[in-house]
């Protein structure tokens, strides 16, 4: 268990691990699957794949001759996705290969299905990839993307957080909104994206949008014995041993300085931001920490019209 990826330069890096696997209830993928008519895709396009996770999950889904290309702009991630594509013995039916969102190496009208998962939050602008992503789909065919609303997850406060001091909590959603904003002036993308993507869809030309929302929660109540509670546990307490909040020190302050905050107000949020993470994990270690958990994950997809406008 755990994350091997961790510390890596490439994108996403610190998220690649073992909880990665625990995103998706198998049955509400199912229910996705049948809403979005995946048994009639037979070519499809996973945009910034990383090392595979979202691929080999819808890829189960697909019709039997299906095939699917990963696409990712780290060298790195291309070759771990083809590795592990390998050893599951599917590596016959996916393939990977280097390319970013904004500038797909496909034809016009290439793809069943384009779709992606926590994609769009990286992008600097999301309206010009989904149209990229709109260009090699087929007449038809469906964009599919799951993205979330991380702001919200700033303020789904734990029970020590929840009955501690208001302004405590207040801060920690103002380091996270100060930072998203930051990111977003960066050129890195909306971390929240999420929330505003079925509007994008209908600009971008989309038709029969459709919004659910991700069913999956993390609940961690001791002893903590299902299979997907110890890798939630365990990247936990290594990102409070790593002093890692959301993102690590350098680049959230990066972020909160991009957003307009200053040095002095980040200094006591990064403080008051790692002894909640050190918190957390020492009531992890000791069996006491509990929490229903889930984020704000939207599924968003939309098709592209059979007919020009």
């Amino acid at each position: 268990m755990g994350n091997e990826f961790k510390g890596e330069a490439g994108h996403s890096a610190d998220y690649f691990g073992d909880t990665r696997d625990h995103w998706w209830n198998r049955d509400y993928l199912a229910l996705l699957a049948k809403r979005w008519r995946l048994s009639e895709v037979h070519e499809a396009l996973d945009v910034g794949c990383g090392v595979g996770h979202w691929g080999a999950l819808l890829g189960e889904h697909l019709a039997p001759d299906a095939w699917m290309i990963g696409v990712d702009r780290e060298p790195q991630w291309v070759a771990k996705a083809t590795e592990r594509a390998a050893a599951r013995g599917l590596g016959p039916r996916h393939r990977y290969v280097r390319a970013t969102a904004e500038a797909l190496p496909f034809g016009d009208d290439s793809f069943d299905l384009v779709t992606c998962q926590t994609v769009l939050i990286h992008v600097p602008d999301v309206m010009a990839a989904l149209r990229e992503m709109r260009r090699v789909l087929r007449p038809g065919g469906i964009i599919a993307v799951c993205e979330p609303n991380n702001l919200a997850h700033a303020v789904m406060a734990d029970a020590t957080t929840f009955t501690g001091p208001v302004d405590e909590l207040l801060a920690m959603v103002r380091l996270q909104l100060v930072c998203e904003r930051g990111k977003a002036a960066l050129g890195e993308g909306d971390n929240s994206v999420g929330q505003l993507l079925p509007a994008i869809f209908a600009d971008a030309g989309l038709v029969d949008v459709q919004v659910s929302m991700n069913d999956r929660a993390v609940p961690l109540v001791a002893p903590y014995a299902a299979p997907w509670q110890r890798p939630m546990l365990e990247e936990m307490i290594d990102f409070a041993e790593r002093d890692y909040g959301m993102w690590s020190h350098d680049e959230t302050r990066r972020y909160y300085l991009a957003g307009g905050g200053n040095e002095a107000d980040f200094a006591g949020h990064w403080a008051l931001a790692l002894r909640n993470v050190r918190r957390a994990a020492d009531e992890a270690r000791a069996g006491t920490y509990r929490l229903a958990g889930g984020v704000v994950g939207y599924c968003v997809s939309g098709r592209k019209a059979l007919t020009r406008p």
